[in-house]
């Protein structure tokens, strides 16, 4: 509130209807004088009466415009709207209280609490909690004047009979040590005496008073904020870098989110591998995306974040059984690559030098189907359907194993020691490979888990299920949260991912040879990406550049999605290098 609110009130005050009392008539003239209109106004029981007809809404608006008026200074309008509709900002009392309280008359402050006591609600406890408050602020302020003995005799006097908060009392009374103010203000978490803190102890007290009596701080600016928070739920491509609120938002239109931005349209097709391509995902810094296929090779592939387009960077071929999957390490340099349940061995790529760092081959009778990187880096895990379950450095030596869990998908917590693993009993559980061992169930689903991914803040989990489709589960809570639909969700193994800036929404591909997007809030799908001709095993969402998209299918394809109004920039020379393919693509939303 603004320093001149204590005269606004004092106006406001002048304006109750024909008080004669002598206390009145002093705060009317003290603090300004009443407007003619403004006698119209009465109260009876507590409640204003108007001679203009409005219903109760109508009047309850006419005041919260008339109270936002006095915040921002416009007093003489906010007289004339008063005065024009018969309406009473505040109740007299109320307005009397306001007027002490802003002007540290902590004597008559506390005389007004008893005119008030008929109108506040739940009176015997909010009436000692107002008092306890304003006799705080008034201890405060004898301290900062170097008045200890008048802090003390309120201490002592007033606070201590009322019996109230103990423990605060009992704090209070350390501030009596205070070397100086400074240590005052922070020990007390208090800015000192003036309009500031007042109008903060003022904010206080309205809780405790109906809004019949006095309106709530800022009502109408929190009402405002709150439309714009609902808004916000409600835009179903909302997922902004800043925080949207009412400072940075028009009310004159309702907040919409346009999908312009957002990664649904076609931008390449890469066609440079021979067969089904099973994976894609791109690096950790958002600068690479790794393909693997059918055709045992893994591209690389450079990522062009201002042409929003990709250009091959390397192929990596003799991965024997095909690939699978992709685990990129935390530095965006390193790869583990896997093929299907067949496959025994793991290939560790160093991609910065472009060689093998190692082929890790522990046993033929092994199926090492999925990888997953420590956060730190210097380990990871790995295991298959067929019982092995390995913790390996980065060289591939295994240094621990846990015995006969079948793992179709791995997870490796920032902790650096739990690791999240799907196994062949539709369930997610939990390891601790450091002593003391630990393990214990997080997720039961009733069909089979045939992927999952976890968020960055390791709360939600991405499931895929055979036969269901895409589930959401809160790990936290253990509970599922969200069945996603419109997706087809066979006996195929399907990936499916988080993404935009905040993670709000999440991408998988589809047995109807489709890209979904959804709200992360939302069941129905956002939009359907029409393209592929053939199951969509793979999605991967670009976690430092959210507009961009890839999707891997067993057409042979990878397409790589964007927003719609690509930037000048993308469309010069500079991205005649991308390897691209024009397509002819189209995107479905709903």
């Amino acid at each position: 509130m603004q320093q001149d609110l204590a005269t606004a009130n004092g106006s406001a005050a002048g304006s109750s209807h024909n008080s004669s009392t002598s206390e009145m008539q002093e705060d009317v003239h003290a603090n300004g004088n009443a407007t003619e209109g403004e006698d119209k106004c009465s109260y009876a029981n507590g409640v204003p009466r108007t001679t203009v007809h409005l219903d109760q809404t109508e009047r309850d608006i006419v005041r919260l415009i008339g109270q936002h008026l006095k915040i921002v200074g416009l007093e003489r309008s906010a007289e004339l709207l008063m005065e024009e509709s018969g309406c009473c900002l505040e109740h007299p009392s109320a307005i009397k209280f306001r007027t002490h309280v802003l002007s540290g008359d902590w004597v008559k402050a506390d005389h007004d609490l008893q005119e008030l006591h008929p109108l506040i609600e739940g009176k015997h406890n909010s009436i000692g909690e107002m008092r306890f408050l304003l006799l705080e602020q008034k201890y405060l302020e004898f301290l900062e004047e170097g008045r200890p003995l008048d802090a003390l005799h309120v201490l002592r006097n007033e606070l201590t009979p009322l019996q109230h908060n103990t423990p605060r009392v009992h704090q209070l009374s350390s501030y009596m040590m205070c070397a100086n103010n400074e240590e005052l203000y922070q020990r007390a978490s208090w800015e000192g005496k003036g309009v500031k803190s007042r109008n903060k102890l003022m904010d206080r007290l309205q809780n405790f008073l109906p809004p019949t009596v006095m309106l709530p701080p800022r009502r109408l600016r929190s009402l405002l904020s709150q439309a714009v928070e609902m808004q916000t739920e409600r835009c179903t491509c909302h997922d902004m870098a800043w925080e949207t609120n009412i400072d940075n938002v028009s009310l004159l239109v309702d907040h919409c989110c346009s999908q312009d931005e957002f990664p649904m349209q076609p931008l390449q097709v890469l066609n440079e591998h021979c067969d089904e391509v099973w994976y894609c995902k791109f690096s950790p810094d958002g600068l690479k995306l790794a393909t693997g296929s059918k055709d045992t090779s893994v591209i690389i592939w450079d990522v062009d974040p201002k042409a929003m387009c990709v250009k091959q960077r390397r192929t990596l071929d003799g991965h024997t059984y095909g690939v699978s999957f992709i685990a990129w390490h935390p530095d965006s340099k390193h790869l583990i690559v896997g093929g299907p349940e067949d496959c025994p061995d793991l290939w560790i790529w160093n991609i910065e030098e472009e060689k093998l760092r190692t082929k890790m081959s522990h046993s033929p009778e092994d199926s090492l189907t999925c990888a997953a990187f420590s956060q730190d880096g210097t380990r990871f895990v790995t295991g298959g359907v067929r019982g092995q379950f390995y913790l390996c450095d980065i060289d591939g030596t295994i240094h621990d194993t846990w015995d006969g869990v079948r793992v179709n998908g791995l997870y490796f917590k920032s902790d650096n020691r739990t690791v999240l693993a799907a196994d062949t009993h539709h369930r997610i559980r939990s390891y601790a490979f450091d002593a003391p061992r630990g393990d214990q169930t997080i997720v039961q689903e009733q069909h089979a888990i045939m992927t999952f991914s976890v968020n960055s803040s390791e709360r939600l989990a991405l499931l895929n299920i055979s036969q269901q489709g895409l589930h959401l589960w809160d790990l936290q809570d253990r509970c599922l949260v969200r069945r996603f639909q419109g997706v087809t969700q066979g006996n195929y193994t399907i990936y499916s991912t988080f993404g935009g800036i905040h993670e709000s929404f999440v991408a998988s591909g589809s047995e109807d040879n489709k890209v979904y997007i959804w709200h992360i809030k939302r069941e129905e799908p956002l939009a359907r990406l029409v393209g592929h001709t053939r199951t969509v095993n793979c999605v991967s969402w670009n976690p430092v550049y959210p507009a961009l998209l890839a999707s891997a299918s067993d057409d042979g394809t990878v397409r790589l999605w964007g927003p719609k109004n690509i930037p000048q920039h993308a469309t010069n020379s500079e991205s005649d290098d991308c390897s691209s393919t024009s397509s002819s693509s189209s995107c479905m939303t709903t």
